[in-house]
């Protein structure tokens, strides 16, 4: 596997569990967040599970509903 599709699967599983833990801190279900960023329950478990990643516009949803940058969200510590 080449470093570059390695560090995509690490961004991925970052932002997987930045989801996860983002939702339940918060009290909130994936069917809430579904309804905020306007996709399906399942297109958000998606997400959740790690197998499609949320398009930019939805990206920026996420960020401003939790309050965080989306460098927080893919789990970048440098810049």
């Amino acid at each position: 596997m080449s470093s570059m599709k390695r560090e995509k699967l690490i961004e991925y599983d970052f932002l997987r569990k930045n989801l996860i833990e983002l939702r339940e801190d918060n009290g909130f279900t994936q069917k809430d967040i579904a309804n905020k960023l306007g996709i399906s329950y399942q297109s958000y478990q998606a997400y959740e599970l790690g197998v499609a990643v949320p398009t930019l516009q939805n990206f920026i949803k996420l960020g401003n509903i939790y309050d965080v940058s989306l460098d927080f969200l893919v789990g970048k510590k440098e810049y």
